[in-house]
């Protein structure tokens, strides 16, 4: 419904969905991590059933997805898909007005000092090298980056080098997986360690202490079979939307992906 003057009688559907507090507060804290429905209860200090009522609103707005975590199949993490909600607020601002259409991303910065990021997994043979790789790929020497595994494998899987050559241009054919303990005991330093296994991240060695965050992803050699390279090809296209999107908290730009349809129109790019 609209007014005499054109304009909206009633706040887009992301803000309606965003709007509320309790869903501000997911929306903020699933922005900065994956997390599991208890965590999100601490974190807003809500009831649970109050908690889940909102994640399901969410998720029924598009906003919000979860997935069985595949360390624990009793639980699921929730993921906040960036994507539609940059949809989801360029659409808000042009039904307001057009001025307020989002532009293009701000060209990127010189980062004085180099941060330094960990990417780990359990095996560090498929996941965690590829965020690796993808990382390295997007922000060149303006980012210090490397991964691990809690329980490393003897060999990177070889559909992760093949995505890597295929999609990205990438090429890790002589890369080896790293133990976690090692570097650890190295005293090697990070500014962001970010866990891709949910398994990984229950076996965090308790000495990593740096910021951690969490995304929850498949064991790509695991979902349909060791042999199934299109299992990588989606894996590795998830894991390339999530670096891109890291870049900004890190002080770096990317071009970002293409996005999906807006909630409650069409995409305005």
């Amino acid at each position: 419904m609209t007014t005499a003057t054109g304009t909206l009688a009633t706040p887009p559907p992301f803000l309606q969905l965003a709007a509320h507090p309790v869903r501000w507060q997911l929306l903020a804290e699933l922005a900065r991590s994956d997390r599991r429905v208890r965590e999100l209860v601490e974190l807003v200090d809500q009831p649970q059933n109050l908690v889940s009522y909102h994640l399901r609103r969410l998720r029924e707005g598009g906003l919000v997805t979860a997935r069985r975590s595949s360390h624990d199949g009793r639980d699921s993490y929730y993921h906040l898909d960036l994507e539609r909600c940059a949809d989801g607020l360029s659409h808000a601002g042009a039904a307001l007005h057009p001025w307020l259409q989002m532009g293009p991303p701000p060209p990127d910065r010189a980062v004085r000092t180099a941060p330094r990021v960990l990417f780990v997994c359990t095996g560090n043979s498929a996941r965690s090298p590829i965020a690796e790789a993808l990382l390295r790929h997007h922000a060149g020497d303006r980012l210090t980056v490397t991964s691990a595994g809690t329980a490393p494998k003897d060999r990177i899987h070889p559909h992760a080098v093949r995505v890597l050559r295929e999609r990205f241009g990438v090429d890790i054919h002589d890369q080896a997986p790293r133990s976690i303990t090692d570097l650890a005991g190295r005293g090697r330093s990070f500014d962001q360690v970010i866990t891709l296994c949910d398994k990984a991240r229950e076996h965090l060695p308790a000495r990593i202490t740096q910021r951690r965050t969490h995304w929850s992803v498949p064991d790509p050699a695991d979902v349909r079979g060791p042999g199934d390279y299109s299992t990588f090809v989606s894996i590795s296209t998830d894991i390339d939307t999530r670096v891109r999107q890291l870049l900004p908290t890190l002080g770096a730009a990317a071009v970002p992906p293409a996005r999906k349809p807006a909630i409650g129109g069409r995409s305005h790019e």
